[in-house]
């Protein structure tokens, strides 16, 4: 039988995949999951998705979480789409995700955490609504093997979204938001740095002036 043909990775190449993951919370009402112990007081979902939900099993072949140790068999594995799990519960904790891609990306396991979010920022939003915790990133993939190019390339990808929509809120006009957010409060915190070093400064020169009298 003759070897199989090589695979080279392709040099000076990456590719990217969009993603979202996170989690979404609701607070439990009257009516209560089977099984769910008296303690817990919410539904949550946490999951990792495409970014506008389309299929990622043609490059990802399963997603493991692992739950806190308090939980029945906490390590969880999800090996179709869609990669989600929901189960109930009442504390905020980190949930390990690892991300195994298929045979034919020769890839090791992506590590990372999430944190398990149940309760708002804002506490005066009403507690019935659901709460989300969902982030946005890139699966980059750096010299990819010809044949898992190959795969790759049966599914362009989705790109980043110039603008917001219903079905995906990230997009680059919500990037361009947060870029200037934060070059907004970098400014706004170099102001507030000047204006204290101006009351130090009054308050050093008043303290040196007040020596000399209490000194006679």
């Amino acid at each position: 039988m003759a070897p199989p043909p090589p695979n080279k990775r392709i040099k000076t190449i990456s590719v990217s995949r969009p993603v979202v993951y996170g989690n979404t919370a609701k607070k439990m009402g009257d009516v209560r999951p089977a099984n769910a112990p008296v303690e817990h007081t919410h539904v949550w979902t946490i999951f990792l998705r495409g970014l506008e939900n389309e299929d990622v099993s043609y490059y990802i072949k399963q997603v493991v979480f692992k739950l806190h140790d308090t939980y029945p068999n906490p390590t969880r594995i999800v090996t179709a789409p869609p990669f989600e799990l929901t189960e109930t519960g009442w504390g905020e904790f980190d949930i390990g995700i690892k991300v195994h891609f298929v045979d034919a990306a020769n890839e090791k396991v992506l590590n990372f955490y999430h944190r398990l979010r149940l309760h708002p920022y804002d506490m005066s939003k009403p507690s019935q609504e659901e709460i989300e915790s969902v982030f946005y990133d890139e699966i980059v993939f750096n010299e990819p093997n010809e044949r898992f190019f190959q795969v790759l390339m049966t599914r362009p990808g989705n790109l980043l979204p110039s603008n917001k929509t219903d079905a995906s809120p990230f997009s680059k006009q919500l990037e361009l938001e947060e870029i200037k957010r934060i070059d907004d409060g970098v400014v706004e915190v170099d102001k507030q740095i000047e204006e204290l070093k101006g009351q130090l400064e009054e308050k050093l020169k008043a303290a040196a002036a007040a020596e000399p009298a209490a000194a006679k």
